[in-house]
């Protein structure tokens, strides 16, 4: 069964590679994936997101879930796992960025895209939101074309990163129930 998952996934990568890159666009998914780079642009955006009253709330918990994901991924789940990297496993795959030296699954900048995109459709469901989720999508599907993950890497990304902004999410709704109801005695 993982050896037929793995096929799709290289099979996946060689298609991409052969039919989707292209001279005029690879800088341009070089660009969004470098927005992923150790979850910088979150980070940032978060931050920024603490400094006004209205958006402080969702600045936390954005960072919130961006912790919990890097927990699950990083600490956990990539030694766990140990899946090489598809450009040391998929004959004739030749990744566009430099060569990474932890393992490959799940794909971190996925989950953290995901993680904290989660939050910020919730907490901004118009515009903002929208567009946190596609910038997301696109930083998962730019591993894909630069050739550092495989299609279920991404995939697994996406759903711990679901899964973080999820738990920060309720994290929050609780301390603030908690806070509501010790100020109210």
């Amino acid at each position: 069964m993982l050896e037929w998952i793995h096929n799709i996934d290289a099979q996946i990568l060689l298609f991409i590679q052969q039919y989707l890159r292209s001279d005029l666009f690879t800088w341009l998914w070089k660009e969004i994936t470098f927005l992923g780079d150790g979850g910088w642009f979150w980070i940032v955006l978060g931050l920024l997101f603490l400094f006004p009253k209205k958006t402080r709330k969702a600045g936390v918990t954005a960072l919130l879930a961006l912790a919990i994901g890097a927990v699950v991924t990083n600490l956990f789940l990539k030694d766990l796992v140990a899946r090489i990297r598809p450009y040391d496993s998929v004959e004739g795959l030749v990744p566009l960025v430099a060569r990474l030296k932890d393992y490959s699954f799940p794909s971190g900048h996925t989950c953290a895209s995901f993680a904290c995109a989660g939050v910020y459709y919730k907490a901004f469901p118009g515009k903002w939101g929208k567009a946190a989720m596609v910038l997301a999508v696109l930083i998962a599907l730019s591993r894909l074309y630069v050739g550092v993950h495989y299609p279920t890497d991404v995939l697994a990304g996406a759903l711990v990163g679901t899964f973080s902004a999820l738990a920060a999410l309720k994290l929050e709704h609780a301390l603030v129930r908690y806070y509501e109801e010790r100020k109210a005695k």
